[in-house]
């Protein structure tokens, strides 16, 4: 089959990136330990490239303004004086970045509060009903806990630092010849058997943890998702990505 090109918009940019990095790791906004944030940061990017995803130009803009503030952390810092009492203050490689991240968020904030009165105005607004039923299928809201596509980009993220630590130290190269429509089937194979209620592990969708296994079924997810034939849910963000059957779904692999 030709090769499918995939583009996920998971963060809207760099700097979403890192107010993402921030909160997961409780970092406070103003005292960023540099060192730790760019190796997170870079952790990600290597994700995104790893899984064919196209890294614009501005993610590795920011790549590079890191690893200048890091490598200025590192050098005997520069000293201004100021105005008054002849007193003498350093001045602090990470301000420009940490004055960004705070505009950057304060106009996110602003967005929300934007778009809320844009609905509530919405509904100030009267017109003959529409018939929406044509885009029912791709309007169907999700249910309670199903996750979202950045959901399973960071499981697929986890996978695959799993799939680091578990490289062992000496390998032999061998034929990989894992396909979507393989990736699909199997995972078709997990659920079918599966009754009302019951689920499997998303974890459990990997046996070898190699770069094909994971890409393909990482593809193969979307394209079923995408169908909807089958539910993913998630009860929190410490918890594993379960998988459902949905009602009435049979196998298409030999479709894709």
């Amino acid at each position: 089959m030709e090769e499918l090109q995939v583009k996920l918009d998971i963060f809207e940019g760099p700097l979403d990136l890192l107010l993402h990095l921030i909160k997961t790791l409780e970092i406070d906004i103003y005292d960023i330990p540099i060192a730790e944030i760019t190796e997170q940061y870079m952790t990600y990017i290597q994700t995104m490239r790893t899984l064919d995803l196209e890294v614009a130009g501005e993610f590795l803009v920011m790549a590079a303004t890191l690893m200048s503030i890091k490598s200025k952390m590192l050098l005997p810092q520069e000293v201004i004086e100021l105005a008054e009492d002849n007193e003498f203050e350093a001045v602090d490689p990470r301000e420009a970045l940490v004055q960004q991240l705070l505009d950057y968020k304060k106009f996110k904030y602003v967005a929300t509060v934007l778009k809320e009165m844009e609905t509530e105005r919405g509904d100030y607004f009267t017109k003959e009903a529409t018939d929406l039923s044509m885009y029912q299928k791709e309007a169907t809201p999700l249910e309670p806990n199903e996750i979202t596509t950045i959901d399973l980009f960071l499981a697929i993220h986890d996978v695959m630092m799993r799939a680091k630590e578990m490289e062992p130290l000496e390998t032999s190269v061998v034929m990989e010849d894992y396909t979507i429509d393989d990736r699909i089937g199997f995972v078709m194979s997990k659920i079918e058997t599966l009754s009302s209620g019951e689920s499997v592990l998303f974890t459990d969708l990997f046996t070898s943890y190699t770069r094909s296994e994971i890409v393909m079924t990482f593809l193969a997810m979307l394209e079923l998702i995408k169908n909807r034939q089958l539910i993913v849910k998630q009860s929190s963000s410490d918890e594993m990505i379960k998988i459902y059957k949905k009602e009435g779904t049979t196998d298409v692999s030999s479709e894709n």
